[in-house]
């Protein structure tokens, strides 16, 4: 399918053989092309960096400086050799130190407009490629594993980044820069030593940090895995609570936790390893070294204070080397946190503009299906040869069983999916050839399942067209029926609808969707089961705010309950994805088919739905005359 991931080469991988190819694929977070002010923050923090380098490696010459002129102070006590010379290579010995830090911490504060502008990109990438993904992925997706595949993707990155960036190539350096001091000044058996101890502490770091790269991803599917029950349960508390399971969903998040529990003990305890074993690495070098120079010291051909040069170098070697470890073993799960997140940023969307692609011309318009047929998987076909118009400014309504194929009709029009068969046209443009932005701009949409943001009821109404006047915004209100309502309420439009709208009933929903539509005023109108959850008064009140909303617009009504589209211009009826009646309601009516048929049965509910609705109001009735005191 179009829409799955690529898999032949994914662009980043934690795997050992592709680390090359992957940091090649994030250098354009570590050097952003369209930002040169970002780029001179690299060039400047690398300089600083190479300067606390250089300071740190003279450091250790002032050290030994300080332990040789002690050594002569004790023969000569004059002011200048005595003396002076220790502290003066003190002061060295304390600048060298202090450079070294200072410059350390210019590095990260130029360097974090760097890591945080890539941390933002990557981030609004990611938001961005979602919106683009085709609705069947979203059907699929999971939100809560969703986001913490992001969350744990934008934190890796960073990582990547500056360590990549600020910390391997000048470790480097500085290993070359001791090697050559300690051939040039203590001969190649030390260098032998040191090479031999490099070696050995970076090919245990890196088979040690390959091996725990699979317990790093047990624990992030477990994280995953958890946040997902976790954020599904909440989004479903009410029928948590109708079913009492509140028991059952913790014991299904703790089970998962438990997981994430036990991979997180793993890795820790692989942690252990790994830093024991570069600590036993490192100090059998450092030992085997310090022998050789003591042996040096103890033959004369080493003095003390190159005793404590070597031992120092040792030192602040270990800084880098460890730090070699530390940045390998980061990469390694920094890349095990976001391989998942680059593997959403390589889907491919399903749905996208073709190359020519022009925005939307209107004129009618005219809604137009020519021998669709459509089908999600190849073995489950949806419609089939389906042909109708929807003339401008009239109302066609198409109706049927469950299953039939209504709300994919929509669904095709708004191009969240392209047709298998046969094409839509809009004034004779296939939906195909042009805009995606400028086809659903010219559509408005009153769905079924109105799901509002957790903000005002102001900002819902408003997200039909972002920047409207708050006097279009009422007025937008008032037309959809709901303006009485929020003019009741304390806070008026600046009330707050809660997740999903939850702190309405669905009528205020469906008249907020309402209003939105309204705002947006739109060509074209599609109505899909815009009633069919409500009950039949607030239908009632709701369908006539519907009629005033597509008076004169072209409008496509997918409808549940008939009694919705009597007036509807032409009703057709669609039975397993193929249209089997159409014709106005009158007409229908008398062919005494499948829409006759449904039309009674649903006339029959009503009756009794009435009769019920009377039979309660008569009870209560007597109820309270019952209790009412007698007249005086």
């Amino acid at each position: 399918m179009a829409n799955q991931a690529e898999t032949a080469k994914p662009s980043v991988s934690a795997d050992q053989g592709s680390l090359l190819h992957t940091i090649a694929n994030l250098w354009a977070y570590m050097w952003p092309a369209q930002r040169p002010d970002l780029k001179r923050r690299v060039l400047y923090a690398l300089a600083a960096l190479l300067v606390a380098k250089a300071a740190s490696s003279l450091a250790p010459f002032a050290y030994k400086a300080i332990i040789d002129s002690l050594g002569v102070a004790e023969a000569d006590q004059t002011l200048v050799l005595g003396i002076a010379m220790p502290l003066l290579m003190v002061a060295a010995y304390a600048l060298a130190t202090v450079m070294d830090s200072g410059f350390s911490q210019l590095r990260d504060v130029l360097f974090a407009r760097v890591g945080q502008n890539a941390v933002r990109t990557l981030a609004y990438q990611t938001f961005t490629h979602l919106h683009q993904l085709s609705l069947r992925y979203h059907l699929q997706r999971r939100t809560g594993g969703l986001s913490r595949v992001i969350e744990r993707g934008i934190k890796g990155i960073e990582v990547i980044v500056r360590f990549t960036m600020l910390n391997t190539a000048p470790t480097l350096v500085e290993f070359l820069v001791v090697g050559i001091i300690f051939v040039t000044m203590f001969g190649i058996s030390y260098l032998g030593v040191l090479i031999v101890t490099i070696w050995a502490y970076i090919w245990f770091t890196i088979r040690a940090s390959n091996w725990r790269i699979g317990i790093r991803r047990k624990m992030n599917e477990s994280d995953t895995e958890a946040n997902s029950k976790a954020i599904d349960s909440l989004l479903n508390f009410e029928t948590v609570k109708y079913f009492g399971n509140e028991k059952m969903e913790a014991e299904r998040f703790d089970q998962s936790m438990a997981q994430y529990e036990s991979a997180t003990v793993s890795m820790w305890s692989s942690l252990g390893i790994l830093n024991f074993g570069q600590a036993i690495i490192f100090w059998t070098g450092t030992a085997i070294i310090g022998i050789m120079a003591a042996m040096g010291v103890l033959n004369g051909n080493l003095t003390v204070g190159d005793y404590v040069l070597i031992m120092a170098f040792l030192m602040q070697i270990y800084r880098p080397l460890n730090m070699i470890g530390f940045v390998y073993r980061e990469i390694r799960q920094g890349l095990a946190d976001i391989e998942e997140m680059f593997k959403l940023l390589d889907q491919t969307p399903e749905i996208v503009d073709g190359p020519n692609a022009q925005p939307l011309a209107i004129s009618g318009p005219v809604i137009r299906f020519e021998n669709v047929s459509f089908h999600y998987d190849a073995d489950r076909p949806i419609l089939h040869d389906v042909s109708f118009e929807v003339p401008a400014g009239k109302t066609v309504a198409v109706v049927g069983p469950s299953g039939a194929g209504k709300s994919t009709i929509s669904r095709l029009i708004y191009r969240f999916y392209d047709v298998t068969g046969g094409k839509v046209t809009i004034d004779g443009q296939d939906v195909r050839d042009v805009t995606q932005e400028s086809l659903r701009a010219a559509i408005g949409m009153v769905p079924q399942d109105t799901v509002l943001f957790n903000e005002t009821i102001a900002y819902n109404i408003n997200y039909g067209r972002p920047g409207a006047h708050a006097d279009e915004v009422e007025q937008a209100a008032k037309m959809a029926q709901i303006g009485d309502f929020i003019a009741t309420l304390p806070k008026g439009f600046d009330t707050m609808v809660g997740e999903r709208g939850l702190k309405l009933s669905g009528g205020e929903k469906q008249r907020v969707a309402i209003a939105r539509t309204i705002l947006k005023a739109p060509p074209i109108l599609i109505l899909d089961e815009a009633t069919s959850a409500l009950d039949t008064q607030t239908e009632r009140d709701i369908q006539s705010a519907l009629d005033a909303v597509s008076k004169g617009r072209t409008t496509l009504v997918i409808a549940h309950r008939l009694s919705t589209v009597i007036n509807a211009d032409e009703i057709i009826v669609l039975k397993a994805g193929r249209i089997v009646e159409r014709g106005n309601h009158r007409n229908l009516l008398g062919q005494d088919g499948l829409y006759a048929e449904m039309w009674q049965r649903q006339l029959e509910v009503t009756q009794a739905e009435e009769k019920l609705r009377e039979t309660r109001e008569n009870d209560d009735e007597g109820y309270v005359i019952a209790d009412r005191p007698a007249a005086e």
